[in-house]
């Protein structure tokens, strides 16, 4: 059995198609919107509204902890555009789901990540794609589970929930033999990442499912240039699966 796993999607529509290539099945764990793009300022949702010049500016804010700034930015902005700044962000994220359902593979798992917006998915998903958000499936003989979504910090993306809820699904996934979540475990290797110069946020919920019921593996994303890929809990192997944007390479699991 091959099973193909992405994350961290940002947009990448061209590689989709490709990443199911000599698989079995894909296995996606989220954040499919690009709102910006770190790396080239002239992409994203926020470029294509106000220009890469502005999305530079707003990126250098978040960059350097100037939140409130930050803030500030984008209401001008968005004041300068005039009517519900919701309805504008939802118009350019309905036209990329759009675009990545129609590439996304058959059969395809998929969960949220952080800057999804769950509420839109069913108008895109297509036959052969399962989204799965705290609950359980049979791939192959393995058991594979799915927590979508990140816990809340001062970026305000669309699907963070708090530390409770998070836990909750968690709880309510079980006992399985693969845990796939979008937010890795609280362990600060795996959430440094090298280039932004920061910790992301992790799941102590998720750490603590590991440790006591030791799944063969428990795959993740969000952390695009992580300062571990993988480690090692007990007999459970953690693995960043990648950043799907910037490779256009899944990470394989055969078995």
């Amino acid at each position: 059995m091959r099973v193909h796993v992405i994350s961290d999607v940002h947009g990448r529509a061209d590689a989709l198609a490709a990443a199911g290539a000599g698989a079995d099945a894909l296995v996606c764990l989220g954040d499919l919107i690009l709102f910006v793009d770190y790396a080239d300022h002239a992409r994203g949702i926020f470029a294509e509204l106000f220009g890469a010049e502005r999305a530079a500016e707003f990126i250098g804010l978040r960059t350097a902890g100037r939140f409130d700034e930050a803030r500030a930015l984008s209401a001008r902005l968005w004041a300068s555009l005039g009517g519900d700044p919701r309805e504008h962000i939802e118009g350019r994220v309905r036209a990329q789901y759009e675009r990545l359902f129609a590439a996304m593979p058959t059969p395809a798992y998929l969960t949220y990540g952080n800057v999804d917006i769950p509420r839109l998915w069913a108008d895109y998903t297509r036959d052969g794609h399962r989204v799965l958000d705290g609950e359980s499936v049979e791939i192959g003989g393995l058991r594979f589970g799915f927590v979508g979504g990140g816990l809340r910090t001062r970026y305000r993306t669309p699907y963070e929930i708090s530390d409770e809820e998070y836990a909750a699904k968690v709880e309510a996934v079980g006992e399985v033999d693969v845990l796939c979540c979008h937010i890795p475990p609280a362990v600060p290797q795996l959430l440094y990442d090298v280039v932004a110069r920061r910790f992301e946020r992790g799941s102590e919920a998720t750490l603590e499912a590991i440790r006591r019921t030791q799944p063969r593996y428990a795959l993740f994303g969000h952390v695009h240039h992580p300062l571990y890929r993988r480690t090692r809990i007990g007999r459970t192997e953690c693995v960043n699966v990648g950043h799907f944007r910037g490779t256009g390479v899944p990470y394989v699991l055969e078995w």
